[in-house]
């Protein structure tokens, strides 16, 4: 059996045959004409700051992925997952498809002389299709055939004659001879420099032409870096030769005016160049053949076009090596439709934003994996962060430089795809993969960064929620996942443990883990933003204590713990009562929600009252008025504000919470302040009833020694009202 597999040479071969394609004999004699040497020059590197960053790349991730069949999209979907590799293979697909047919359509200009002498002759236009069907139909038939090897095989000639052509195209002189004088050593036109790099810049796509062939090579990791990488630095200096070439030999008038201008210079130019192009165009259209069935080979394999018989149908190879039979039989019918339509100029304008998508692409890979890859990536050749973040931004900016409805519309195509086969394969890894591994290490050195930090610069930080909530209601109706919800929406952070009792063990772990699934679930649907996990602990007050000393994963210190409890379950506030002593002595602000176990009337509003003995907790209780009021559930609420005091102080009383308000920019009138005087003959208890019945929502201060002398009374004794959130602060709160 023959030894399956070819070496680098394939791989630079096809690169470089379709870098020096087409564009090169039509197109950059008359940017060099319209441009001059200097524009055209900016046109290359720039192009090249794209490319070349895009080649270290892929030969990077080549390097470390184990490379089969489908070249650029094996790469893209096993470092960003299938469905966004698909989403972008499907594009870079259609995008190699049809160059076949763009290749095969230019391939014909090499027939303008037997096209004018027909013209001229007999007086008879000839379709171009003449020559590019049956072209196409010759292509196909080989391919079909004989498959990859007799591909490369023919590479090798084709090569052959493009660098005899470009040669003679050195060794030519200059059909004017005044023309070198250095007149064409300017940058003109640069209005139309960005219209000249749409029209130039297929030509340096190939680059990634050999990468296609990664399922054929005997050692990818080794050819891909060296025939990608060789193919471009070599065809980029062919360019900045060929352009010097043009400005020492021709006017700028000639250039401009003759799309094969390039035979006016070469020797035996009426000759070779035609074949030259000949060879170019149709060496491209080879590459493009080889390259595109297998990209289509491969998204089958991994089933990600729509229907699993076509899957099945287009996975399906031949022979020893596999050769994408059918996929090739797709692609050429695909190529032929464009050939018979013979314009591809819209087109060709979709295929370069896509070309793009795909560059830009491969360089965030790149680049995210500099910053956020596992221990397992670990490539033998490596590029530098810098570089690919660079091709990114450039292959971004550049669409929309070159066209920005095109590019729009590329990026909208690429969207509805990935939510498309996101809906199909929601078990394969979609945009989480991408940024999960690089959104960690900033996680973690934004958290050393905050823990190294804190200290400098405590005095002048401001205060915001850091909440954590332990109880065994998870999954009761409880309202405590909204009070939770309503704190960290804006300006806090908020962590849910579901309290289970017990010793850890690996039974107790697994039910851990099935709970926080199943809390996971739950709250996805109410769009919440808490953390959620749960806590193994063999008491109430174990797990408080390893919660307020555990860190927050927000990088904050937890400062607010919240205490939950339903006002029919009067046994579970002594479990509350025998912990808040617990929970002082971390100097956490404690809060205690009391839940009604009915429907929240947010246009009640949320009402607030203020006792003589709420002097560091008034702050942190109006503070948490405004910071669940910017919740999306209270939109259509208000605050409302009730101090009771002397009945001498009342005056005093209102201007203190009138600077208050002023001082802290409160969104509250005053008309929303009720100052209530004290009487000996109706309690507190009895004025918040009277009140706040129906409130959505009652914040009321409390101290830890009441609970100590009046253990659950400061709890009950409020049965008709709402829900209710006691409050405790360890610190008083300023208001700014």
């Amino acid at each position: 059996m023959k030894k399956k597999g070819f070496g680098t040479a394939p791989v630079f071969l096809t690169a470089i045959s379709t870098i020096l394609g087409a564009i090169l004999f039509l197109r950059f004699g008359m940017a060099v004409g319209n441009l001059g040497f200097f524009g055209t020059l900016a046109i290359i590197l720039l192009g090249h700051l794209i490319t070349i960053p895009t080649a270290l790349a892929i030969s990077e991730i080549a390097t470390n992925t184990r490379v089969e069949g489908g070249g650029e999209y094996f790469i893209i979907s096993r470092s960003f997952g299938l469905n966004i590799g698909a989403t972008i293979g499907i594009a870079l697909y259609f995008s190699q498809a049809i160059s076949v047919a763009f290749y095969v359509i230019a391939f014909t200009e090499a027939f303008e002389p037997f096209f004018s002498w027909i013209k001229n002759s007999y007086d008879i236009a000839l379709p171009r299709q003449v020559i590019s069907i049956p072209a196409l139909l010759l292509l196909g038939v080989l391919i079909l055939k004989k498959g990859a090897d007799i591909g490369v095989k023919t590479l090798y000639i084709v090569v052959a004659v493009l660098f005899i052509s470009l040669a003679l195209f050195f060794a030519g002189e200059p059909s004017i001879v005044e023309a070198g004088s250095g007149t064409n050593f300017v940058f003109s036109n640069q209005d139309q420099f960005f219209v000249w790099f749409a029209i130039c810049f297929p030509a340096f796509t190939g680059m990634t032409a050999g990468v296609g062939l990664s399922g054929d090579l005997k050692n990818p990791k080794k050819s891909i870096p060296r025939g990608t990488l060789l193919g471009t630095i070599i065809g980029m200096l062919i360019y900045i030769a060929i352009i010097y070439k043009f400005s020492i030999s021709l006017s700028s008038e000639e250039m401009s005016s003759n799309q094969l201008s390039m035979a006016n210079v070469a020797l035996l130019g009426g000759l070779i160049i035609p074949l030259g192009l000949g060879a170019s165009t149709i060496s491209s259209a080879i590459g493009s053949v080889l390259v595109a069935p297998r990209t289509l080979q491969a998204l089958s394999v991994d089933r990600c076009l729509p229907a699993n018989k076509l899957n099945k149908w287009l996975a399906r190879g031949k022979g020893d090596t596999s050769e994408p039979y059918n996929a090739t039989f797709v692609t050429m019918s695909i190529a032929f439709f464009f050939v018979l339509l013979g314009e591809v100029d819209f087109v060709a304008q979709i295929i370069s934003m896509f070309f793009m998508i795909t560059y830009g692409s491969l360089c965030l890979i790149s680049f995210l994996n500099h910053f956020g890859a596992s221990p397992s990536y670990r490539p033998q050749f490596k590029s530098h962060w810098l570089i690919s973040l660079g091709g990114f931004v450039l292959s971004l900016w550049i669409m929309f430089k070159i066209s920005a409805l095109f590019a729009l519309l590329a990026c909208i195509v690429i969207i509805m795809t990935y939510l498309y086969l996101n809906s199909v394969h929601k078990e394969r890894g979609g945009l989480q993969n991408i940024f999960s591994g690089a959104l960690f290490q900033l996680s973690r050195r934004i958290q050393l960064y905050l823990q190294k930090n804190k200290n400098k610069s405590a005095d002048a930080e401001e205060w915001r929620p850091s909440v954590i909530c332990i109880s065994t209601n998870s999954f009761a109706r409880s309202k405590v996942f909204d009070l939770l919800k309503w704190i960290s929406y804006k300006h806090g952070f908020g962590t849910y443990f579901h309290f289970l009792k017990g010793y850890y063990s690996k039974a107790t772990n697994e039910e851990a883990k099935t709970i926080v699934k199943q809390l996971i679930e739950d709250q996805s649907d109410n769009k919440s933003s808490l953390y959620l996990d749960c806590m193994i602990s063999p008491s109430y007050t174990s797990a408080i204590a390893q919660a307020i000393q555990s860190p927050s994963i927000s990088g904050m210190e937890n400062n607010m713990v919240v205490f939950d409890y339903k006002r029919k379950d009067s046994e579970a506030i002594s479990d509350i009562l025998d912990n808040i002593s617990l929970t002082h002595a971390g100097n956490l602000d404690i809060c205690v929600f009391s839940d009604s176990d009915t429907n929240t009337h947010f246009k009640n509003g949320i009402h607030i009252w203020i006792k003589p003995t709420d002097v560091l907790n008034a702050n942190l209780m109006i503070l948490l008025g405004f910071i669940i009021m910017s919740h999306p559930d209270w939109r259509k609420s208000y605050v409302k504000i009730y101090s009771v005091c002397k009945k001498n102080e009342v005056e005093l009383t209102r201007q203190q919470i009138k600077t208050l308000v002023q001082n802290g920019r409160l969104p509250i009138t005053m008309s929303n302040i009720e100052i209530l005087p004290s009487n000996e003959d109706v309690s507190v208890k009895k004025m918040i009833h009277e009140h706040s019945m129906r409130a959505g929502l009652t914040i009321i201060g409390f101290m830890e020694e009441q609970t100590k002398h009046s253990g659950s009374e400061v709890f009950t004794g409020y049965e008709d009202l709402g829900d209710i959130l006691f409050v405790t602060a360890s610190s008083k709160q300023a208001i700014e």
